[in-house]
């Protein structure tokens, strides 16, 4: 495992920060199969999308996970911004740079994410050809989740009153009154309406999983974008690659990942879900996540792996 660092390459003035997993016996003048990982709204790469990486990274691949822009140790102002469009062009920027890894055989690139930053694999792979195969954990679409509601119960016009106030708060930006926010998870115990959601105050705020760089918030403005985003637009038409959907059966998430499936073009998609994990246990209950990668796996060595190519010229 290294931790590096590159210019993100549609907006060059921002350090992309990533830690890179190599497998075992890794031999530099080879080709090897690639998987790139997203995290979640409100996480950083050292939180579940590190463990998802290093333990597929065990399984042959090289392995990429990220802070996207704005977040985390990578570069960019204003800090905590979650721009999904920016977010979902951070995956392509990511690709972008494996591409210049001699190691990296530019054919067998995968994506995977989880919670949010599936959605954004998803929506990257509609776009970017390069993505050969999807894996989604715990899938959210965050423009739908903004809209509709954890467990999909809002009308979506109920959500016009956030885009008034993400308005506002771009006004309050202008006149520098500084950067309002709001929680991407509760941000104390009591305000979690549920005992999933009280997990997700307790991974992003507890020695559960805290970690100093992931501050469970994002800017107020972040809003306008998000609840007019849609993770899974023209998927229907384009996101025609492989795709394996992982979800747990007591996840308040769980539709997000069956739209998903229903709206995927693809005519090799799966859904795996498992039994008695809810969303949060998807990012760091051991034997969930063991149970998730005995399926991403071998799905992606069937997708990717014409096993470790000729050596690279």
């Amino acid at each position: 495992m290294s931790k590096i660092s590159f210019a993100n390459s549609n907006n060059p003035s921002i350090a992309m920060s990533a830690v890179i997993n190599l497998p075992e016996g890794f031999d530099e003048s080879r080709r090897y199969p690639a998987i790139v990982v997203s995290h979640p709204g409100g996480g950083v790469k050292e939180q579940t999308a590190g463990t998802y990486a290093r333990k597929l990274a065990e399984q042959g691949f090289v392995t990429i996970a990220f802070d996207r822009s704005y977040q985390g140790e990578s570069g960019g102002d204003i800090r905590q911004l979650e721009n999904p469009h920016i977010s979902t062009e951070d995956v392509s920027a990511v690709i972008d740079h494996l591409t210049t890894l001699p190691y990296v055989d530019r054919d067998q690139i995968g994506a995977m994410g989880i919670c949010a930053g599936a959605g954004y694999t998803a929506n990257a792979a509609i776009q970017d050809r390069r993505i050969k195969a999807i894996g989604t954990v715990s899938a959210v679409n965050i423009g739908s989740m903004f809209r509709n509601g954890w467990d999909n119960m809002v009308k979506s016009i109920d959500a016009l009153p956030y885009v008034e106030a993400s308005s506002n708060a771009r006004t309050a930006d202008a006149e520098g009154k500084g950067h309002a926010t709001m929680p991407l998870a509760p941000m104390n115990e009591a305000d979690a309406p549920n005992e999933e959601l009280r997990q997700a105050w307790e991974y992003y705020h507890t020695p559960r999983a805290e970690y100093p760089t992931a501050p469970g918030f994002a800017t107020l403005r972040s809003l306008n974008q998000i609840i007019t985003y849609d993770a899974y637009h023209m998927a229907d038409v384009y996101l025609t690659q492989p795709i394996q959907i992982i979800a747990g059966s007591m996840a308040g998430s769980k539709w997000m990942s069956d739209d998903l499936y229903d709206r995927a073009a693809s005519t090799d998609k799966a859904f795996h879900v498992v039994e008695g994990a809810n969303h949060m246990d998807l990012y760091d209950g051991e034997a969930f996540v063991d149970e998730a990668v005995s399926v991403l796996a071998p799905f992606f060595t069937a997708k990717l792996m014409a096993a470790v190519t000729e050596p690279a010229e």
